[in-house]
Parts: C-alpha cells; structure tokens; sequence
C-alpha cells in the first residue's frame, strides 16, 4: 500500500479522534470549566455544524491552490486550534478553537479524499477512498478510546494527543507527498458552485444526510438502545463498542472493494437495507449480548461501507471538481451527525428507550429510496453511455479554464 495514502489516513485518524473524542470526556471538560455536562456536549455540536457549514465554502475559495499546499495548510490550522483548545482557559474561548479545528478538518478531509484518486490506477480508486476514509473508523476503534483514558485524568492530555498527530501527519505529508496534479487556470467561484446545482449532486448529498441521519440517531443513544443486554455495566458497552469500532474498520475496508467490483449502486442499496433491518430488529437485539453484539457487527459493516460509495459516488459525476463535491458530502455527513442527537432524543421521548431504533431504520429507508431514485434518473438520463455507478470511476479531466 502506498506510503502516502497511510499518511493521508493518519491525517483523517487525527480529524476522526477530534471530532468524537470530546463526547469520551465531557465530564472532565465540565468539571475544569465549571460548565454543564450538556453544555459540555455543545462543543461536539459546533465541531459538526462548523465542519458541516465551512466545508463546501472552503473548497470553493481554495480551489486555485495546489493540492499539496491546502492539504498542509489544513493540517497546520487543524494542528494550531487543538493546541489552542489544549489551553484554552476558558468555556468561551474553548468553543471559538473548536470551530478553528473544525475549518482545519473541512478543509483536509475532502481534498485528502479527492487526492487518494489521483494516486492509484483507476481501478484501485475505491480501496484508496476506503484507505483514507480507513482513518476515521480506526478512530471510532481507536483513537476514541485511547484519548478519552488518556484524557480520564486531564482532558487538555487529549487534546495534546490530537495535536500530535495532526503534526505527525503534517511533518510526514510535507516530505512525501510531492508531484500532485495542480489547478492550472482553475474554474472561478460561479463555475465551482455550478455543480451544486445538479439534481445527481444534490440527490448524493440528500442520501448522504438521510443515512448519517439514521446512523448517528442510534449510535449516539447506543447505551440507551442495548441497556438490557448490558444492564448497564460500563465493560458490557465497551464490549459492544468495540465490537462496532473493529467492524466499521471492516466495513471500510469491505466497502473499498465492493465499490470497485460490484459498482456504487449496489453498495448503497444493499448497505442502507441491511442497516434499516438492523435498526428494525434492535428493540429486540438488544435485549441479549448475542443480540446487541450482532447488531454492533451488522450495521457498522453496513454503514462503513455505504460510506466510501458516498464520496465515490460524487467524485464520479464531475472528477475535475471532485474536492468541491466532496466538501459536499462530508458537510451532508457532519450535519446528519449533528441533528442525528437531536433525532434520536426526540424518537425516545416519542417512541420510549426501547422502541426508538425504528426512528432510525425508517429513515435508513429514505436513504435507500432516495440513492434508487437518484442513481435510476442518472442512468436513464445517460443517453447510451456508461451507467453513473461503474465499478471503476473514469480518469479526472483536466482542468477547463
């Protein structure tokens, strides 16, 4: 495996522990900052909504610099903010860091993504996205639970520990990572925003929200979901999490290759329906360990790998504007993350703690009528040509001044 694909994952494993490592030690950050935990719990809402807003802007207003400079300068400004939040004295000041690392990720992960395309032979572009996508479920099994026990005492420790990887990832990028595609006389700002107008784009970014939506509305009540398995014993649910962070390693990984042999469609189809039958079945499921361990096997295996069909998917329809598109899924994902706890609190207290996993499952289903409706228009409208969902992407065009 290239060496410069692991550093772009390293890069994306240091934004993955950012962005859900806070959740691991709210009480710490409470207690230091004399704040509420649920106010504690805002600083992962505005790391999503930040990331969600800034992504597409950023792409747009960077799309003239050259890959490997924005890739770095990304990294610098995502490394800078986690070193301000490591000491930052306050509630105030830790919230305005943890938008400065969210425009540090927005602008990192969509170009990190777009580049791993350039760096394969066409037919391995799948498994490059599953390779760079790879360091965000490494952090959900991962880098997760070793910040939060590194944080267990001093939350600012966690903090330091994204930051060194951020820089480890910026150091090893800046020494590899040469001879990158540059935009030559590139598009201005109207000519970027143009593909945002098409109905493929926007059916791929609608999918992408649905299935975070649903995905997000469980695994962020994922303690509530399974309390009869675990009663809630902290080594059961961390058995249970960890069986979800191995298998959303897996499922990236799966994803990758799927993608590249059976086509874009298949995977999101076939993955959004196993997901919502699991969400279906989890008021059952998670009643036993049995059951909540299969549920925490399927439905990451699922999820992970619709989620490198998603960018795939966008990528295809316009290659030459690939990072702006996918900027477009990665806000698509960030803001179904963060509406995803407003979701899932308002299914429990509508359908209760047991049933409110078929909140989940019927939007799943949305998911999945929504990538059939969009991806069977794109083939029909193809006038004879090659279906949107091949298995292998086409080769980038060149840059059209």
């Amino acid at each position: 495996m290239p060496v410069r694909l692991l550093l772009l994952a390293l890069g994306t494993f240091a934004m993955g522990t950012d962005s859900m490592v806070v959740a691991g030690i709210l009480g710490p950050i409470a207690a230091d900052l004399g704040v509420s935990v649920p106010a504690a719990g805002q600083l992962v809402t505005v790391f999503a909504l930040g990331y969600a807003l800034l992504a597409p802007a950023l792409a747009a207003l960077t799309a003239r610099w050259p890959r490997r400079r924005l890739l770095l300068t990304a990294l610098a400004v995502f490394s800078a903010a986690n070193a301000l939040s490591a000491l930052a004295p306050n509630y105030g000041l830790l919230l305005a860091t943890r938008v400065l690392a969210a425009a540090g990720a927005a602008l990192y992960t969509p170009t990190a993504n777009a580049v791993a395309t350039t760096l394969v032979a066409p037919e391995r572009r799948g498994r490059a996205l599953a390779t760079v996508l790879g360091g965000m479920t490494v952090a959900t099994a991962l880098g997760v639970p070793l910040g939060t026990w590194v944080g267990r005492g001093d939350w600012r420790m966690t903090m330091w520990l994204v930051t060194a990887l951020g820089v480890a990832a910026l150091a090893g990028l800046a020494l590899l990572l040469r001879d990158l595609p540059a935009p030559v006389a590139a598009p201005g700002l109207r000519a970027r925003l143009a593909p945002l107008g098409q109905r493929r784009v926007l059916g791929a970014a609608a999918t992408t929200l649905a299935f975070f939506l649903a995905f997000q509305c469980v695994y962020i009540y994922l303690a509530t979901a399974v309390s009869g398995a675990t009663g809630g014993d902290a080594d059961r649910l961390s058995l249970v999490l960890l069986t979800a962070g191995v298998m959303s390693v897996a499922g990236s990984w799966l994803g990758g290759r799927l993608v590249d042999r059976v086509g874009v469609r298949r995977v999101l189809l076939t993955g959004s329906t196993v997901a919502a039958g699991a969400f279906a079945a989890l008021p059952w499921l998670g009643r036993s360990m049995p059951g909540a361990l299969v549920y925490a096997a399927v439905v990451p295996l699922a999820g992970w790998a619709v989620s490198v069909a998603l960018p795939h998917r966008l990528a295809s329809i316009d290659p030459g504007n690939a990072p702006l598109l996918i900027s477009l899924n990665s806000s698509a994902l960030y803001l179904g993350t963060a509406a995803g706890g407003v979701a899932g609190s308002a299914a429990i207290a509508v359908l209760g703690g047991r049933w409110f996993p078929f909140a989940a499952a019927g939007l799943a289903l949305v998911a999945a009528v929504t990538a059939a409706a969009t991806t069977r228009d794109a083939r029909a409208g193809a006038a004879g040509a090659a279906e949107e969902e091949v298995a292998t992407v086409p080769a980038p065009a060149p840059s059209r001044s």
